[in-house]
């Protein structure tokens, strides 16, 4: 038993020595890397460092955009509806059909009008030959010339009433308002429909309205006219273009934003009623120093770059602190911190420490002596 025990201490005893070795020696293997070989970092060698890409600061044109969210609606919209409950007795379109102002969409049965109008025409018919015959009378002087009035009276009255009853024969047939398309409709010969109910909808979307909140502040840089930028989920990153055709007169009091409107041509009716819209208005643009969004890190609510210095000994990464503006293109805007021309680390900042030797990919060498990379920098990271 006691051997037994013994054994079991040794074998706990030398696999504790191979982790300290093991330790120990990845220890002496990362100071050696730190320190850029046996030297050290101020040895000799000590200024290859990190391998990294290069940007250079470079001027860059920034639009001042407010983008906001909005809903797209056709140019004109409607639901057709009937006026009174009754039986369609034919249905005389399709769904997705594009039709024109006036043109029939659905008749309703029509018995009652369509006896009301024979009834008419045959009153007019008989008010007709009375006004015959006593004008006739009445220019021999046998007959008064009032009574010949009288049937002229009557006749006019006729008239009226099959033009009543014509008019009312006309409701049972349901036209398009205006030139637009058709949507879906479920409604056939022998549907019954009653007052309000949706028997298919109408949109005039050649151009399409987009409404918008903006906040009061803007309200003296919005006019009509002022070109827009608009983008939908459905379409990715393409862009539609329109200008602001009207702005509300009013504010809401709750949210302290006024409502505008744009126009958005819609050639192939891509853009359809309901989608929701990013819209993008233009107040003007600006140049301004730029830097790769790859180039700044975050931290809190500042921003910073590496720099990269040049020294005897080679380059160096000095941690610059920056202000940031607009991004856009893949650039972000440089308020203050640098200066155009200032080389920067392009990527891989999260490998820098401020101070650290850097060594630009492409330079022979890695001294500070040698030619930089200036000619191939601006293709990879400048602002253009």
């Amino acid at each position: 038993m006691i051997k037994r025990h013994f054994f079991l201490v040794a074998a706990a005893v030398l696999l504790g020595l191979m982790i300290v070795a093991v330790v120990l020696r990845m220890a002496f293997a990362g100071d050696e890397k730190a320190g850029g070989g046996p030297g050290g970092r101020g040895g000799p060698g000590g200024g290859r460092g990190q391998t990294v890409s290069e940007a250079v600061i470079g001027s860059r044109s920034f639009t001042d955009e407010i983008r906001v969210l909005g809903v797209a609606r056709g140019r004109r919209s409607v639901n057709i509806t009937s006026s009174t409950s009754e039986l369609i007795t034919r249905v005389l379109f399709t769904d997705g059909q594009r039709v024109s102002a006036g043109t029939p969409l659905v008749e309703l049965q029509a018995r009652e009008e369509d006896a009301g109008i024979i009834e008419a025409r045959a009153e007019v018919a008989q008010a007709q030959r009375q006004f015959d015959r006593y004008k006739t009378l009445a220019d021999r002087g046998i007959a008064p010339r009032v009574t010949a009035e009288d049937a002229e009276t009557a006749l006019a009255t006729a008239r009226a009433s099959l033009t009543a009853a014509q008019a009312r024969r006309g409701d049972r047939l349901i036209r398009a308002p205006f030139a637009g398309v058709l949507g879906l409709s479920s409604v056939t010969a022998g549907t019954l429909v009653n007052p309000g109910g949706v028997i298919t909808t109408l949109d005039d979307i050649d151009v399409v309205r987009v409404d918008f909140p903006v906040p009061e502040r803007y309200l003296g840089v919005l006019r009509a006219g002022t070109p827009i930028r608009a983008t939908i989920d459905a379409y990715g990153d393409e862009a539609f273009g329109g200008r602001i055709a009207l702005i509300d007169t009013r504010i809401n009091e709750q949210t302290r934003a006024v409502t505008a409107r744009a126009e958005i041509p819609n050639p192939g009716a891509r853009i359809r009623p309901g989608m929701a819209v990013r819209v993008a208005v233009q107040q003007g643009q600006r140049t301004a120093p730029a830097a790769p969004e790859a180039a700044v890190q975050y931290e809190g609510d500042g921003a910073f770059v590496y720099r990269i210095a040049r020294g005897d000994r080679g380059s160096t990464a000095q941690r610059v602190e920056v202000e940031t503006g607009s991004v856009e293109g893949g650039f972000v805007e440089i308020l203050s911190g640098l200066n155009v021309g200032d080389r920067i680390v392009g990527s891989g900042l999260n490998r820098i420490q401020p101070g650290a030797p850097v060594r630009v990919a492409g330079q022979g060498g890695g001294q500070g002596g040698g030619r930089p990379a200036a000619a191939a920098a601006p293709a990879r990271g400048a602002a253009q």
